[in-house]
C-alpha cells in the first residue's frame, strides 16, 4: 500500500483566492459573509452569502471562457492550477495515464440551468444556447480540468450532495493507496448563488433569515436558525509517497484514512442521534489506525442548522467516547458559509492547514454555545495547539457522510 501525501492545493473562496490569504482569513477570524450582490435577493426573504470576492479571472482566463463554462468549472480550474504551480508538478515528466482528476460539484451549472429555462420561456426553443448542456451538466469541472492540464488518468466528478468534495478527495486517497495512480487533482467546486439556488434552499427554510453578517452562519450558538450558502473551490494535489520523493516535492501534509457511509434516514435531515455520521469518523480512523484520543482537531460540518449541529455533536460523542471533550472542535463555515459540493474541498484543506501550522481555526461570531452541544468547541479566536491528528466532516442531503483523516507531516 502506498502512503498518501499533499503536494499543494488551490482555493478561491470567501475568505480569500491563495493559500496564503485563505490561512491569514483562518487565524484572525475573517468573516467572508455579506449582503447578496450577484442578484436582487429581495423576493426570497434571504439577505447573506458567503460570495467570491475580487476573483481573479483574467490570470487563466479570457473573455470567451465565461461563454463556454459556467463559474463552478471556472472556481475549480483556477483552484487547480493553482495547486499544481504550488506543487511544482511538470506534465511533461509525469505519466499522464496515471494522473487523474477527481472533483465533485453538489449541483453543478445551476446558473446556467436557471439562464436558459428563462431564454427558452421568453424566446422559444431554439434560442437555447448550444453550450447550455455542457456548461451546465455537475461532470464538467472534472472534464475541463483534464482538459486543460493534460491529466488523462482516471477522470470522474462524485455528486454526493455536501459530502461531495469529501468523497472526491477520499476516493482519490484510496486510488493513489492501491496503486492505480500517481497524482490526483482532488476537491470540490459550487457556484450557486443565484435566484434559483437562493430560493430552491429558502423554500426548504435551511438558509439564515438574518440581515446581520455577524449572526448569519453561527454553528453552534444557540440562535443559529439556518445556513448561510458560500461558493468557490477547493484542490489538493494528492499523490503517493514514492511520486512526491522522486521528484522532490515539498510535502505538506498525509492523508491516513477516509469513511463513507450513509444514514438511510431521511432526505435532508441527519439521523438525530448521530449513529450513521459517528460510524464514518471510524471507520476513517479506523484506516488511519489510531485511537480515538489521538484526534486533536475535528473540522466539523458544522452548518448552522438546528438539526445538523446537534446531530453532529453526537456523532463526535459517539465516534471519540468518554474523552470527547479533550478534541477541539470548529466550525470554518462560520466565515466561509456553506459551499455544498466545494465544502469538504475547502474544510480539507482548512485541515491540513491547521496540521501544518500547528492552530485550531475559530467558529466565529458565537455569542452562546448551544447547551445542548457538549463539545470543546474553538470560539471566536484562533488557538494554537499541537496536532498530529485531524479530521473533516461532510454530511450531505440523502444521508451521504464523509470523513477525512489526516496527519501532520513526518518522515
Amino acid at each position: 500500500m502506498n502512503r498518501v501525501v499533499i503536494t499543494g492545493y488551490g482555493v478561491t473562496s470567501p475568505i480569500g483566492n491563495d493559500g496564503d490569504s485563505f490561512l491569514d482569513s483562518l487565524k484572525n477570524g475573517t468573516n467572508g459573509i455579506a449582503p447578496i450582490t450577484k442578484f436582487d435577493a429581495t423576493e426570497t426573504g434571504i439577505t447573506l452569502a458567503g460570495e467570491v470576492k475580487d476573483f481573479p479571472y483574467d490570470k487563466y482566463f479570457v473573455k470567451k471562457d465565461s461563454k463556454r463554462m459556467d463559474m463552478f468549472s471556472i472556481y475549480g480550474i483556477y483552484a487547480a492550477l493553482e495547486a499544481i504551480e504550488m506543487s511544482g508538478l511538470e506534465k511533461e515528466k509525469i505519466d499522464q495515464d496515471r494522473f487523474g482528476v477527481i472533483v465533485g460539484s453538489g449541483i453543478g451549472g445551476l446558473p446556467t440551468i436557471e439562464n436558459q429555462v428563462i431564454r427558452l420561456h421568453e424566446k422559444g426553443a431554439k434560442r437555447v444556447s448550444p453550450m447550455f448542456v455542457p456548461m451546465s451538466i455537475a461532470n464538467m469541472a472534472a472534464g475541463n480540468i483534464a482538459l486543460r492540464v493534460g491529466a488523462k488518468g482516471i477522470c470522474t466528478s462524485i455528486v454526493t450532495a455536501c459530502a461531495s468534495g469529501t468523497n472526491s478527495i477520499g476516493e482519490a486517497y484510496r486510488n493513489i493507496k492501491h496503486g492505480y495512480s500517481d497524482v490526483i487533482l482532488a476537491g470540490g467546486t459550487e457556484a450557486t448563488i443565484c435566484e434559483m439556488g437562493i430560493a430552491g434552499f429558502a423554500a426548504l427554510t435551511a438558509l439564515s433569515t438574518a440581515t446581520d453578517p455577524t449572526r448569519g452562519s453561527i454553528p453552534f450558538d444557540e440562535e443559529r436558525n439556518g445556513f448561510v450558502m458560500g461558493e468557490g473551490a477547493g484542490i489538493l494535489v494528492i499523490e503517493s509517497l514514492e511520486h512526491a520523493k522522486a521528484r522532490g516535492a515539498k510535502i505538506y501534509g498525509e492523508i491516513v484514512g477516509y469513511g463513507s457511509n450513509c444514514d438511510a434516514y431521511h432526505m435532508t435531515a441527519p439521523t438525530p442521534d448521530g449513529s450513521g455520521a459517528s460510524k464514518a469518523m471510524k471507520l476513517a480512523m479506523d484506516e488511519a489506525g489510531i485511537q480515538p484520543e489521538e484526534v486533536g482537531y475535528i473540522n466539523a460540518h458544522g452548518t448552522s442548522t438546528p438539526a445538523n449541529d446537534q446531530a453532529e455533536a453526537k456523532a463526535i460523542q459517539l465516534a471519540l467516547g468518554e474523552n470527547f471533550r479533550e478534541t477541539y472542535v470548529s466550525s470554518t463555515k462560520s466565515m466561509t458559509g456553506h459551499l455544498l459540493g466545494a465544502a469538504g474541498g475547502i474544510e480539507a484543506l482548512a485541515t491540513l492547514l491547521a496540521l501544518e501550522h500547528q492552530f485550531v481555526p475559530p467558529t466565529i461570531n458565537v455569542m452562546n454555545q448551544d447547551p445542548e452541544i457538549d463539545l470543546t468547541v474553538v470560539k471566536n479566536d484562533s488557538k494554537p495547539a499541537e496536532i498530529t491528528y485531524a479530521m473533516s466532516n461532510s454530511l450531505g442531503f440523502g444521508g451521504h457522510n464523509a470523513v477525512l483523516c489526516m496527519k501532520r507531516w513526518e518522515e
